[in-house]
C-alpha cells in the first residue's frame, strides 16, 4: 500500500471517526491499550482501512467483525462502507457498552454490536449469513478460520489482520484448511500505514458448505486449534 488509506475519507466519515476516537480517549473502562487520538488514528483507523485493499471485503453487503474489542476494524469499516451492514461480535460486556455508545454518538447507522461468542452466533442467526468476516489480533489463523467458517456463506472471505508472518502458523492453517472448508488465498503486506510494523492481511475463502461439527463448543477453537 503506497498511499495513506485515510486520505480517501470524506469529511462526514472523518468526523464520525474522530468522534469515536474522542470517546475512546475519554473512556474509563479498559477497552483498548491505545487511546491517545493522534496515535489511535494510525493504529486503529488507518490500520482498519487497509482492509479495503481486499475487493471481496470492500463489496461485501454483510460483514461480521469477530472479537471486535473496542470496535476495530468494524466501526471504521462501517463508516467507510455505508452500504454494508456491520455486525460487531464481542463477548466482553464493557467493550460492547463502549461500541454501542460509539455507534449512537457518531450516528453509525449501519453497525450494531452483538454481545455474544462467535460460536453461539454461528448456531443461530449468524449461520452462513455473512459475505465477509474480519478479525484483528484475535488468535491463530487456524482458530480464526474455524470461527469464521460457519458464519460465512459459500465463497465468502475471512480477512485476518496479523503481524509478522509465522511459517509454523501458516503450515498449521494449511493442514486444517480442508476440514474447515477454508482455503488460504492471499497474504497482503500493507506497509507503513498499518497499525503494526509488520502488518499482513491474510485472506481465506470458504470453499463449500459448513463442515459437520462446526462450530465446536465455545472456546475449543482457541484451546485446541485444528491442524
Amino acid at each position: 500500500m503506497s498511499a495513506d488509506p485515510t486520505a480517501q475519507l470524506d469529511p462526514a466519515a472523518r468526523a464520525a471517526l474522530e468522534t469515536v476516537l474522542r470517546l475512546l480517549a475519554e473512556e474509563r473502562a479498559s477497552v483498548s491499550s491505545i487511546t491517545e487520538p493522534g496515535r489511535a488514528w494510525r493504529v486503529h483507523v488507518a490500520d482498519s482501512l487497509t482492509g479495503l485493499e481486499i475487493p471481496d471485503l470492500r463489496n461485501a453487503p454483510r460483514i461480521a467483525d469477530i472479537g471486535s474489542g473496542a470496535g476495530f476494524p468494524g466501526l471504521v469499516l462501517a463508516v467507510a462502507l455505508p452500504s454494508s451492514q456491520l455486525d460487531l461480535v464481542e463477548s466482553v460486556g464493557r467493550k460492547c457498552e463502549f461500541i454501542r455508545r460509539a455507534i449512537d454518538t457518531a450516528a453509525i447507522g449501519n453497525a450494531r454490536v452483538l454481545n455474544v461468542r462467535s460460536e453461539d452466533l454461528a448456531q443461530a442467526e449468524g449461520r452462513e449469513a455473512y459475505a465477509a468476516v474480519t478479525a484483528r489480533a484475535v488468535g491463530r489463523l487456524s482458530t480464526l478460520a474455524e470461527l469464521a467458517s460457519p458464519l460465512l456463506e459459500e465463497n465468502g472471505v475471512l480477512v485476518a489482520w496479523k503481524g509478522k508472518r509465522d511459517p509454523d502458523e501458516e503450515v498449521q492453517l494449511a493442514r486444517a484448511a480442508e476440514e474447515l472448508a477454508m482455503r488460504p488465498e492471499q497474504i497482503l503486506h500493507v506497509g507503513p500505514f498499518a497499525g503494526s510494523k509488520h502488518r499482513h492481511l491474510h485472506v481465506l475463502r470458504k470453499t463449500g458448505p459448513t463442515p459437520a461439527g462446526l462450530p465446536r463448543r465455545a472456546g475449543m477453537a482457541k484451546k485446541r486449534p485444528r491442524g
